[in-house]
């Protein structure tokens, strides 16, 4: 077994009001500290509801908190803190070059980028952090990101209850998953792209073409 089955192995082992607070707990990390498995961790957690191991809603409403209480730990730091430390700093996980690209976005897209923060993995906690000395609500980026993890984690609860009760098969169909919907994010950021710079594009020409300009 590797370091995850290990892990996930001595999970089951604890009573279940510990493995409740570990999911949470886990969840909570997964969103500060972004190579946590946090998503790997919520579908066990779902796989132990299909065992009647734990319930449905104690597996949610846990993954769902520590989700909400890692974003905006996050948001609340850089708002504190400010930009300029995470900057000058450029930190692995926070780097200088995705927080500029993150602020970016927030410029575009306001807070539909908070509602769509945890179907953006690897880039999470950037959102978090620049959202946070972006000049945004913090009472309306707490609700749109609980509304952002409250879908995330349902389709994941989902999906390990539903593939039922053998974790080899949960794990190879969510490692599958996550491939192709990093595939599919890819896909639809560089359509997205090239849309924005068609119309950039054809602005500027009727601009130019208009009468007095």
């Amino acid at each position: 077994m590797n370091a995850i089955d290990n892990l996930l192995h001595l999970i089951n082992t604890l009573p279940e009001p510990l493995i409740y607070i570990f999911l949470g707990v886990s969840a909570f990390v997964e969103n500060v500290f972004p190579p946590v498995p946090g998503d790997t961790i919520t579908a066990f957690g779902a796989f132990l509801v299909g065992t009647k191991r734990l319930s449905f809603t104690g597996v949610y409403l846990s993954t769902t908190l520590g989700s909400i209480a890692g974003f905006m730990t996050l948001f609340w730091l850089g708002r504190i803190i400010g930009r300029r430390f995470f900057i000058e700093r450029d930190f692995w996980i926070f780097k200088a070059s995705d927080i500029t690209r993150a602020e970016e976005w927030f410029k575009k897209f306001g807070y539909l980028l908070i509602l769509l923060n945890r179907f953006l993995p690897g880039i999470r906690s950037v959102i978090s952090i620049s959202g946070g000395f972006s000049g945004l609500n913090g009472f309306a980026s707490l609700l749109l990101a609980l509304l952002s993890a409250s879908i995330w984690n349902l389709i994941w609860i989902y999906l390990g209850y539903s593939l039922g009760n053998n974790w080899d098969i949960i794990k190879e169909e969510t490692a599958g998953l996550m491939v192709r919907y990093n595939l599919s994010i890819l896909a639809v950021a560089t359509f997205i792209l090239f849309l924005f710079i068609l119309i950039r594009f054809i602005k500027n020409l009727w601009t130019r073409k208009s009468p007095g300009k």
